[in-house]
């Protein structure tokens, strides 16, 4: 059985159609070839600040469009307005000390009716233990800003978002695999991956609004 990632699962509700438009922020960690597997017709372009996260061809042969830039600069003309039926920011935000902007700015390339999704660690991770590849909020010295689901929807609403729903992320088929996947982990690697944790301590925050 083939487990589909979190925020596919959550999107499948709101997104019924293959054939959408994505635009995927941070399309790293093979997103856009997981992306495209249970996307399969769509149109997917990805962003990023550097080719160095690719570290083989597999994802940029799948993306329709990729694009180079720093997010901070707030410089998206080259990406269409208006154009998108999806935007992904998972993992992204917690990354830039101007991430409100970034979301705000990038808001013009949804189309209306069209979705965003948007994951970032809670506070609640700033106090989770230390792991590899981290649980604790501290662990990745790249984390800058730390960021609230009340602050992320004020600011969706103010620009005329639904909020469809956001919480605390998680997936209890992945809790419920925790073991299993500890044990697998220990015996291919030699460490647990914290990304194994995440569900089940609280890790992250999302939420999924619509284009009014």
């Amino acid at each position: 059985m083939k487990i589909r990632p979190y925020r596919i699962s959550k999107l499948k509700k709101y997104l019924k159609q293959d054939n959408i438009k994505i635009l995927d922020i941070g399309a790293g960690s093979h997103s856009a070839s997981i992306t495209k597997k249970w996307f399969a017709n769509s149109i997917y372009h990805g962003v990023d600040i550097s080719r160095d996260y690719y570290n083989d061809e597999e994802d940029l042969s799948v993306m329709d469009k990729f694009y180079l830039m720093d997010l901070t600069k707030l410089e998206f003309d080259e990406i269409p307005n208006d154009y998108f039926d999806l935007i992904i920011m998972s993992h992204i935000i917690e990354h830039l000390y101007n991430g409100d902007k970034v979301i705000e700015a990038l808001m013009s390339k949804l189309k209306n009716g069209g979705v965003i999704y948007i994951e970032y660690p809670s506070y609640k991770s700033t106090k989770l233990p230390s792991m590899r590849e981290t649980l604790n909020f501290y662990d990745d010295p790249t984390h800058c800003r730390l960021y609230s689901l009340i602050e992320i929807y004020n600011l969706l609403m103010r620009n005329d978002f639904k909020i469809l729903e956001g919480g605390v992320r998680r997936s209890w088929i992945n809790i419920t695999l925790v073991p299993i996947k500890s044990i697998i982990q220990l015996i291919t690697k030699g460490y647990i991956r914290a990304g194994v944790m995440w569900d089940i301590c609280g890790f992250a925050e999302y939420v999924i609004a619509r284009k009014n």
